[in-house]
């Protein structure tokens, strides 16, 4: 999920807004058509008054409301599938604008155990899904594969084993550029041996041998973790989520499709828990 539709989106929707204006304030030639003082108009006149209300309005619907994302790995196994096509809802964690991700408005806060959509702290151009398990101000402990929160462990279900091909490629295409985690993490691909990693000042610390840590969310900041436990790279290897990396919650699967020449499939649609 590495690729920002509005990076294209918002460009064209300015540029024919640009040509709509443009022809209402100064070059009048759709009104002169309708009173017969020119028989036709430019192309580019047309296309402004054509696409330019069709490309506001997804503007406005992926922006602020829902967006369409594909899950690529099998991190959220069980809950999510690789090629499950799902819908983000925008509006949950304040209203934010395009590109810039900036909130201009805030209309709700993420609670704990939300399946949620965010900018990748190392490299903000990509985005990742995980399940939100410590708010900001929570006490997480991770011993020998038990997960606590706040005095509370957290279930774990076994699932089949799928091997690692999740770390393998976390490990060559996300931390292959940040070369300082990869010597720490080098050889440490077990999540239940995994040690909890974090950016401070430039710089990187690991909180204990992976066989146990305990950290506090600090302000601001949230703690995320697939529901694969033992094939998700999340918060235990690259840190906390700032508050302003969160893009929204996921909320719906609509579609399902199998990598290759397969049809896509509507029997896995339904809310997302």
């Amino acid at each position: 999920m590495d690729f920002d539709f509005n990076l294209i989106l918002v460009p064209a929707t300015l540029i024919f807004f640009a040509i709509w204006l443009l022809d209402i304030l100064v070059l009048k030639q759709r009104k002169r058509v309708k009173s017969s003082e020119i028989a036709t108009e430019s192309m580019w006149v047309s296309w402004g008054y054509d696409f330019f209300p069709i490309l506001a309005l997804v503007l406005v619907v992926r922006s602020f409301l829902f967006e369409p994302f594909n899950i690529p790995s099998e991190s959220m196994n069980p809950t999510l599938l690789t090629g499950d096509f799902i819908l983000v809802n925008k509006f949950d964690y304040g209203v934010r604008l395009p590109i810039t991700n900036a909130k201009v408005l805030d209309s709700g806060e993420p609670k704990r155990g939300e399946v949620v959509v965010f900018r990748y702290p190392l490299n903000p151009s990509t985005n990742y899904i995980k399940r939100l398990v410590g708010l900001p101000g929570d006490k997480i402990v991770y011993d020998e594969g038990s997960l606590t929160i706040n005095g509370e462990k957290v279930a774990k279900v076994a699932l089949p084993d799928m091997g690692d091909s999740a770390y393998e490629q976390f490990s060559r295409e996300q931390m292959g550029t940040h070369s300082h985690i990869t010597r720490e993490l080098s050889g440490v691909w077990s999540a239940s041996q995994a040690p909890f990693v974090n950016s401070l000042n430039n710089g990187v610390f690991v909180a204990s041998n992976g066989h146990h840590w305990e950290v506090t969310v600090p302000a601001k900041h949230y703690f995320m973790m697939g529901d694969n436990r033992d094939r998700s790279a999340d918060s235990r290897f690259w840190g906390f989520v700032p508050e302003e990396n969160l893009a929204g919650r996921a909320v719906y699967v609509w579609m399902h499709k199998e990598p290759g020449w397969h049809l896509p499939s509507f029997s896995r649609n339904g809310v997302i828990n």
